[in-house]
């Protein structure tokens, strides 16, 4: 988590006894909402000169792009809020790699001392090797510091992963903080559900992550509250439905769940079989309503109705309902 060193999270201990009062204050601490599970102890640096230096993903140029500042430290968002030209951006070809001339040029851009432009460039590779190879969103090195007897030395550093690129690294997965996650997003995971929760109290539950977006937006258009983005993949199989089911309705502020499949790849009369199964292991006390369209849609709909289920034959109708029957006014 950013911001320990503002939280009191980073403390200076100059002998064990101090050191163990230290940490047990660190212990009890919590850290924008966040317990501390653990405390890491290291050598304490004689900082002259902070650096900041990290890599992210520029989606508009569509490539990587390292970023550095001699205005290094704690406050580095207030120096890219309010003087952005501080901060120097290179652009890496993910096919090239960081060239060599590309971390000299950043070094000279800093103003950083000729006789570091070598350790830099090691500092400034090993960075982009960290960030390629474990599919990071985010690798960052604050502060990178010039300690007083002129060594570079990367003091504290911080990585965001791609959750959808987990799956390649399971060593890394295996790190993963729960603490930070919804108990009802650790259960999605499980089946292979994609699934985020929300505010509102209109239940989704769709299959396509953009098919997703467009129902939670239609809701709102129609002055409903979206519970949560779920998509559930394209093939609905009984199982999973009944798990989606499960977390959503874990949810105790739902008033109604919108069903909103496009059976593509799965066929309609299918999907309906698995929804009906579900809502009978499930025994939902909250009012659904089902939009199906694609492959056997008429022969799903129709399987729908004669469960007495309300269903929907396009997304603004299916919206409509639903906003309808959250707000207990459905006929």
């Amino acid at each position: 988590m950013g911001g320990r060193g503002k939280a009191g999270g980073i403390r200076l201990a100059k002998n064990p006894e101090e050191a163990e009062e230290v940490a047990t204050q660190i212990l009890s601490m919590e850290i924008k909402g966040l317990p501390v599970r653990k405390v890491l102890v290291d050598e304490a640096a004689n900082i002259e000169t902070e650096i900041y230096l990290g890599i992210t993903n520029d989606r508009a140029a569509r490539k990587p792009v390292m970023m550095a500042s001699a205005a290094g430290g704690v406050e580095i968002e207030q120096v890219a809020a309010e003087t952005p030209e501080k901060i120097i951006k290179v652009h890496i070809d993910p096919l090239l790699g960081l060239r060599d001339y590309q971390a000299r040029d950043i070094a000279a851009e800093i103003d950083l001392p000729r006789e570091l432009w070598r350790d830099f460039g090691k500092i400034a590779n090993g960075l982009w090797e960290a960030y390629k190879n474990s599919d990071a969103n985010l690798a960052e090195i604050n502060p990178l510091v010039i300690t007083a007897d002129q060594k570079l030395v990367a003091v504290d550093g911080k990585m965001v992963l791609d959750d959808n690129a987990l799956f390649r690294h399971p060593t890394l997965a295996e790190k993963r903080d729960l603490d930070i996650e919804a108990a009802a997003e650790i259960e999605a995971r499980k089946y292979g559900l994609s699934f985020i929760k929300l505010d509102g109290n209109i239940g989704c539950m769709v299959n396509g992550a953009g098919l997703a977006m467009t129902t939670m937006d239609i809701i709102k258009l129609f002055g409903g509250e979206p519970a949560n983005f779920l998509d559930i993949g394209g093939g609905a199989s009984a199982d999973k439905v009944t798990a989606a089911f499960r977390i959503i309705l874990a949810d105790p502020n739902i008033k109604a769940v919108l069903i909103n499949i496009f059976g593509g790849i799965t066929r309609g009369d299918v999907v309906a079989k698995g929804i009906l199964a579900a809502i009978k292991e499930v025994q939902p006390k909250v009012p659904m309503v089902v939009r199906l369209v694609g492959t056997n849609a008429e022969e799903g709909r129709q399987l729908l109705a004669d469960a007495d289920m309300v269903t929907a034959g396009t997304l603004a109708d299916a919206a409509q309902k639903s906003v309808a029957a959250a707000k207990g006014e459905l006929k």
